[in-house]
């Protein structure tokens, strides 16, 4: 008896076009960002099926291998992933296979890849406080001499400084292997990519008080200009500290 082939990502695609109850394939992670797949990227494939619809390829929900990760939802389970969640990122730059709702599939991935109003202004408030947190409790560290807790109370705030500066243009923070892809792409408003990403680079692996400082100055003038103050006037006489030196 011959070995059965492993099922391939075109195979797939082949299969699920001609079964009706498939209203839409999007393919997301590196396979989906021009220039990111290497020889160890897999095809990561969202398989939307019309809301309670039957279909043959349920076989292959849970299927994964080193070239084809299947996931196999409805059309209402696609709207509500990543709202909010770790894979919002991945579904706003995810790129539409096949759309059977007329470009429904589309629209719902754009969705994704902006944040409302109201959504944004209240993880903007979250972020800025855990940023200026971390922030202030590395800084403190390394006056004081605490050279490990200094660093990685730097790299925390890091993390949390992108979240926020992302929030304040209304779009998910992408994942660290995409960083770099997607601020070449869609610069941060008013935010020298290369000038960024030296300086979080810097303060991630010295947590030189200095840039911190410098950077913190920067991002408390856009924070307040974006309506939070009151976050930032919560710390009192601590700014101080976070400040550069006057």
């Amino acid at each position: 008896m011959p070995m059965q082939q492993p099922l391939t990502y075109h195979a797939f695609v082949e299969l699920a076009g001609a079964d009706p109850a498939v209203v839409g394939l999007v393919l997301k992670g590196s396979q989906a960002h021009d220039g990111m797949a290497t020889g160890h990227s897999d095809h990561d494939l969202y398989v939307v099926l019309a809301d309670g619809a039957a279909t043959e390829l349920s076989r292959f929900t849970g299927h994964r291998t080193p070239e084809l990760d299947l996931v196999f939802v409805s059309l209402a389970e696609f709207r509500a992933a990543g709202m909010p969640g770790f894979e919002r990122y991945a579904l706003a730059r995810a790129r539409v296979v096949l759309d059977r709702l007329g470009g429904g599939i589309a629209e719902i991935l754009a969705a994704k890849a902006r944040l409302d109003a109201g959504e944004a202004f209240r993880d903007c408030a979250e972020w800025l406080d855990a940023y200026a947190n971390a922030l202030y409790r590395s800084v403190k560290n390394d006056r004081d001499g605490h050279v490990l807790a200094a660093r990685l109370d730097a790299a925390d705030s890091v993390r949390f400084l992108l979240e926020l500066l992302f929030a304040l243009d209304r779009r998910p923070r992408p994942y660290n292997r995409y960083l770099e892809w997607e601020l070449a792409r869609y610069p941060l408003p008013g935010w020298d990519t290369r000038t960024l990403l030296d300086t979080v680079q810097r303060i991630s692996t010295t947590a030189d008080a200095a840039p911190q400082r410098a950077l913190f100055a920067r991002v408390e003038a856009a924070a307040r200009r974006a309506g939070h103050g009151a976050v930032l006037d919560a710390w009192g006489d601590d700014l101080r500290l976070m400040r550069p030196p006057t």
